[in-house]
């Protein structure tokens, strides 16, 4: 899956040899750097790093269970 397949804000599950010792894990698109798909990134959640698409094989969209909505910090 190429950057202009992802959705920004969009949560996947995705793997990578680089972080996380290889296993799946959740990751988020993020925009931060710019709403052009060569500057997103992906957010590796629980921690302050950010990566690059390239680095991560994207698996599945992560589903958000609906009696679980997601909440914003300040909510």
């Amino acid at each position: 899956m190429v950057a202009t397949s992802l959705v920004p804000g969009a949560f996947y599950w995705a793997k990578s040899s680089k972080y996380f010792d290889g296993r799946a894990t959740i990751v988020q698109v993020s925009t931060v750097f710019g709403k052009d798909p060569d500057y997103w990134t992906l957010e590796l959640l629980g921690t302050d790093q950010h990566a690059m698409p390239t680095e991560f094989e994207i698996i599945a969209p992560a589903e958000l269970p609906q009696e679980y909505p997601l909440r914003q910090a300040a909510e």
